[in-house]
């Protein structure tokens, strides 16, 4: 109970959050279907041009744009979401629009016409009145999309109640996941039957009907912008230090640990879960998030494009004069431990096959599925391992980083791309595989602040005292707390103090 009463305690700020990014994607898009429409209507040769680009909208995968908003254009939090939101809501929008004031009867336009009315008027005094359902219909479907679309704004930094339900598919908290599930299910149900009535209004032709929908969509509108009143009204800072954290357990705990030695030293904090990996670091380098960990390994090869191993002190040197080179982004040091990508089996299966280390597993490769995580096979670092022991795996599987290793577990796949600090090697007996020519580099987690932070010296202070702090058996520890044993973040990170 007391589970999912720190749930809802997230629950006003999340669902405001989904919200505004609904209502605000949904209000530029009905704005941008107006001058699309004319033109529809206007140029029918234009027609199949204008619906055809919003229908191809909706063939790229809704993540896929938000990832674009990030990596093109350099955008963050609501500036990525609500334009991929806007671009998801066009399409209904503007179907139901041509459609609805092309299926008026002509009969009816003739007889306006005939009295010497212009096209505008006939437009606005007829043809959108007459046309009124069908468009609210594909406004109600828009919404039910949106609302459903903006959960997945969370890896771009957004909030929305899709936090509940990436940082609970992560770590194993089903009381977020329902949380987070339940939630846009009602606030879909609540909108599409608030624009159902409108519809209902609109074909009555019932003014009392229409303005109750009017004052219900009012106050929603007032409950996603009441926390940005509130602060502004309380006088309290605009943006509090921003804490932000990848897609897997180890780094939500991370940044609780973070959080919690800045709150203690006076800071405000704010985090920012659930960010993609190259969004973390985009969002660090201009601004947007002030400090995460990260590890050298991920950026020598993915950012830095280095492929070279050197020493690992050389290697972080390396590592710091560049972020604050090209970045100006501040590598305050290691935590104190490393926690590299490795391949991992079943220990039963490698003491069947034989197999100690990676280059054993060459030879039994081509009979043996392998897993990783969403990232994994388009990174350097796989292609250094596959190349440097001439890998030629079955098959290939992408999957969920908390899933695969139930899959390995079970016997659904034969190796997974673990995470050395993983507290699951262990409880489920699986055995981390030896990589004797170095393929993989290592992987210190380092804390890295953005260039903003860095000039806050009581935050850099905080920052800089837990350079060390952490060995890989607590941080192991304290995934084992989150992962196996069920234990909340807040419990991880208290364990490692």
């Amino acid at each position: 109970m007391s589970a999912f009463r720190s749930e809802l305690e997230r629950l006003p700020h999340l669902l405001s959050a989904h919200i505004m990014l609904t209502i605000v994607a949904l209000a530029i898009a009905m704005a941008l279907c107006a001058p699309m429409v004319t033109l529809a209507l206007r140029y029918r040769r234009l027609r199949p041009i204008v619906l055809g680009a919003a229908s191809v909208v909706q063939t790229v995968p809704s993540l896929a744009i938000l990832a674009l908003m990030v990596a093109v254009f350099g955008l963050f939090d609501m500036a990525a979401a609500i334009p991929a939101l806007t671009a998801y809501g066009l399409l209904p929008i503007l179907r139901n629009t041509v459609t609805g004031i092309e299926d008026v009867d002509r009969n009816v336009v003739e007889a306006a016409r005939g009295i010497g009315m212009t096209r505008g008027q006939i437009l606005r005094q007829v043809q959108l009145p007459l046309a009124a359902p069908v468009i609210i219909a594909g406004l109600r479907t828009a919404t039910v999309w949106l609302v459903g679309i903006a959960t997945l704004s969370t890896p771009v930094g957004a909030d929305s109640l899709g936090n509940y339900i990436f940082s609970g598919l992560q770590t194993r908290n089903t009381t977020s996941v329902l949380v987070g599930v339940v939630s846009a299910a009602a606030l879909a149900l609540v909108l599409d039957a608030l624009i159902h009535i409108a519809e209902v209004a609109a074909r009555r032709r019932s003014r009392g009907l229409g303005l109750a929908v009017l004052a219900s969509l009012v106050v929603i509108v007032a409950v996603g912008v009441a926390p940005s009143v509130i602060r502004i009204a309380s006088g309290k800072p605009d943006r509090p230090l921003v804490v932000g954290a990848k897609t897997f357990t180890e780094q939500f705990v991370l940044a609780e640990y973070l959080r919690d030695t800045l709150e203690q030293s006076g800071v405000r904090v704010q985090l920012k879960q659930g960010l993609g990996s190259t969004v973390a670091f985009d969002a660090l380098s201009i601004g947007e998030i002030d400090a995460y960990v990260d590890y050298s390994g991920t950026i020598w090869a993915n950012y830095m494009g280095r492929h070279d191993q050197p020493l690992r002190n050389e290697m972080n040197t390396q590592i710091s004069e560049w972020l604050q080179e090209t970045h100006g982004i501040r590598c305050l040091g290691s935590l104190g431990f490393e926690n590299t990508y490795a391949l991992a089996m079943r220990r039963d299966r490698a003491d069947e096959l034989g197999i100690r280390s990676i280059a054993d597993l060459a030879a039994f490769a081509t009979d043996l599925t392998i897993a990783g995580d969403y990232e994994f096979f388009a990174r350097p670092e796989w292609e250094s391992v596959a190349s440097t022991y001439s890998l030629d795996f079955d098959r290939e599987q992408s999957m969920d980083a908390t899933l695969m290793y139930a899959a390995v577990r079970d016997g659904a796949v034969d190796v997974i791309s673990a995470f050395s600090t993983d507290g699951r090697i262990a409880a489920f007996d699986l055995i981390v595989l030896k990589d004797p020519a170095r393929a993989l580099p290592p992987y210190d987690a380092l804390i890295l602040v953005s260039p903003q932070a860095a000039r806050n010296e009581r935050a850099l202070g905080a920052l800089r005292a837990l350079v060390g702090s952490v060995d890989a058996a607590a941080m192991r520890r304290a995934n084992m707390i989150v992962d196996v044993e069920g234990g909340s973040i807040a419990d991880a990170a208290a364990a490692l103090r």
